[in-house]
């Protein structure tokens, strides 16, 4: 299950995206009220995103967050795992985040095992290639295919 704080991660990284020509830093603020997103959460998320190069930092009266990459180099595998962990749903199968199954007797003969490492397979496989211009892309055809 995606974590809220990645959901919160990816949306505001899809706000920073929609503006990303402007080269105008924004405001915690003004991403917190237009994603309804907590702030001291939000602060917390893009201070993170910051440390692992996706944004940029700007002080002062006219400060706030950049893109640190254009939207389509900034793909949806990075940004969970950054901000929310593991892709697996057994920490048996994650690549990054490995923990033991407690239930398991042997994990190299576990039929659930060898099911969740396709599943993800197929899930790392999709979040490694679409970005967060590919969301974007995504809300135009949606908001077009259901003309609102």
């Amino acid at each position: 299950m995606l974590s809220k704080k990645s959901k919160y991660a990816i949306k505001a990284l899809m706000s920073l995206a929609k503006r990303f020509d402007e080269k105008t830093p924004l405001k915690i603020i003004t991403i917190s009220e237009e994603e309804h997103i907590p702030r001291k959460f939000l602060e917390a998320i893009l201070v993170e995103l910051r440390n692992n190069g996706l944004l940029y930092s700007k002080m002062g009266a006219n400060g706030g967050y950049s893109l640190a990459k254009h939207p389509e180099e900034i793909f949806l595998s990075q940004v969970i795992r950054i901000s929310g962990g593991p892709i697996a749903m057994l920490p048996c199968v994650s690549l990054n985040f490995y923990e033991p199954c407690e239930e398991c007797v042997n994990e190299q003969t576990c039929g659930l095992s060898d099911v969740i490492k396709e599943v993800r397979e197929v899930t790392i496989s999709i979040l490694s290639k679409t970005s967060i211009a590919d969301l974007l892309k995504r809300e135009e055809n949606l908001r077009n295919k259901f003309n609102l």
